[in-house]
C-alpha cells in the first residue's frame, strides 16, 4: 500500500505555531516515526506540503492521474478545509480516497472553522486528535485494505 499526506498552510509550522492548539512536536519529527512504523506493515508513505491552493490542487491531481501509484491520500488543507471549493472539487474529481485530518477540533472552535467544505468530498473526517490523527486515517486506509 502505498499513501500521500498533503498538509496545507502553515502546518510547516506545526509544533512552533500556538502549541496550546497545534502541540509542540513538529510534524516531521512525527512523520518519521510514522513512516518507518508503517513501513513495516508494508505502507509506503510519502509527504508534501504547501502555502499555495494551487500547488496542493496540482498534487492531488499528479497523485490521483499520475503514474505514482497511490492507494489513497490524507489531507489536512488547513484553512483551505473551510472555504475552498476548488480543493473540495479536485478531491471529488480524483479516484482515490481521500481522508481529511484536523489537528485540532474544528467543531469547538470558531464558528467559520466549524464547516468544512473540502470534509464533505473525503470518505472520513478525523478531527481533535492531535496528530495521532494522521495515523487514525493511515490505519484506517491498512485495515480496509484486508476488508
Amino acid at each position: 500500500m502505498k499513501l500521500l499526506i498533503i498538509n496545507g498552510p502553515n502546518l510547516n509550522l506545526t509544533g512552533k505555531r500556538q502549541p496550546e492548539i497545534y502541540g509542540s512536536r513538529s510534524f516531521e519529527s512525527f512523520f518519521e516515526v510514522l513512516e518507518s512504523g508503517y513501513a513495516s506493515k508494508g505502507c509506503g508513505i510519502q509527504y508534501f506540503q504547501s502555502n499555495s491552493e494551487g500547488e496542493i490542487i496540482d498534487r492531488l491531481h499528479k497523485a490521483g492521474y499520475g503514474d505514482e501509484g497511490f492507494d489513497g491520500i490524507v489531507i489536512n488543507p488547513g484553512a483551505y478545509s473551510h472555504y475552498s471549493l476548488a480543493i473540495a472539487d479536485a478531491i471529488a474529481a480524483i479516484p482515490l480516497p481521500v481522508v481529511e485530518v484536523h489537528i485540532s477540533n474544528v467543531a469547538a472552535r470558531e464558528a467559520e472553522r466549524r464547516k468544512t467544505v473540502t470534509g464533505a468530498a473525503c470518505v472520513a473526517v478525523v478531527a481533535g486528535l492531535g496528530l495521532f490523527g494522521y495515523e487514525a486515517a493511515v490505519e484506517w486506509f491498512v485495515q480496509s485494505r484486508n476488508i
